[in-house]
């Protein structure tokens, strides 16, 4: 019975994070995404951080949520 316990712990220890994919995992990448993150950065680009403020950052999002993108 201990066998059978210590065995049950090293699968949930050694084969459970394995199995769990994490929350922040990117998107896989294909032609359209990175067309996407191309065209969003050079349009996002133009308003530099200490102008423009967040202007830059909601740009790309908007951009890549037309591209049918995640961030």
């Amino acid at each position: 019975m201990k066998t059978l316990i210590a065995a049950f712990n090293l699968a949930i220890l050694f084969g459970a994070p394995a199995l769990v994919q994490p929350a922040n995992a990117a998107p896989p990448m294909d032609a359209a995404r990175e067309k996407a993150l191309h065209e969003c950065n050079v349009k996002a680009q133009k308003y530099i951080e200490h102008t423009w403020g967040d202007v830059e950052i909601y740009t790309y999002r908007s951009c890549m949520m037309e591209h049918g993108q995640q961030e």
